[in-house]
């Protein structure tokens, strides 16, 4: 009882300290997607990064992977408000996930699939001219990191095909069109979450 106290004072203490450093992020950049809607697209942020970190930081007694948890719900939240990825949260979140592997004995197999990962998703931003940006790209290869490269298969697979589908429901509720950006990021955020926690 003791530790899911102190872990959900943990997720209190994260969620404020969270907001704060994604308001200062918005603060510095240029490239914001919805520059005047910051206030109304977070809300509910607080309340959703809360119940986030709570329920998942409940869910390992590891560290490393509260950590990480903690960047990636933060990357969640940003690209879906701003569709924007933060090199401060990627290089972290890369940092980490190649000390975590290097702990595990598997760095060697983790940071080639990352290399490789980083690198298809780095030729595919160059042939989309731009509809995959380059936080994308940085992103990948910091689940690399800490996937290998069978489950960053499957979270890039997973959460192409989440994406997608998300996307045609937009446009056929005529929310977006083709020409949109979408942002794919939360997707394979969710995923590795995912993969991080299964058994």
């Amino acid at each position: 009882m003791a530790e899911i106290i102190l872990k959900i004072i943990g997720a209190a203490l994260l969620t404020f300290a969270g907001s704060l450093w994604i308001d200062k992020l918005y603060a510095r950049s240029k490239e914001l997607t919805f520059p005047k809607k910051i206030s109304a697209r977070a809300k509910f942020r607080r309340l959703i990064l809360f119940f986030a970190l709570t329920i998942l930081f409940n869910a390992t007694d590891d560290l490393f992977l509260m950590a990480a948890i903690f960047l990636l719900v933060l990357m969640t939240l940003t690209d879906f408000e701003q569709y924007m990825l933060f090199d401060a949260m990627t290089f972290p979140l890369a940092i980490i996930g190649a000390t975590y592997a290097w702990h595990n004995s598997i760095l060697i197999e983790n940071f080639f699939a990352a290399v490789v990962g980083g690198g298809i998703f780095a030729l595919f931003a160059v042939l989309s001219k731009g509809s995959l940006g380059g936080g994308d790209v940085k992103l990948i290869f910091a689940l690399g990191m800490w996937l290998g490269t069978e489950k960053l298969f499957n979270v890039v697979l997973i959460g192409t095909i989440a994406g997608g589908l998300a996307a045609v429901a937009m446009i056929l509720l005529k929310k977006k069109n083709r020409k949109s950006y979408f942002a794919y990021g939360p997707y394979f955020t969710a995923m590795t979450i995912y993969f991080l926690l299964a058994p």
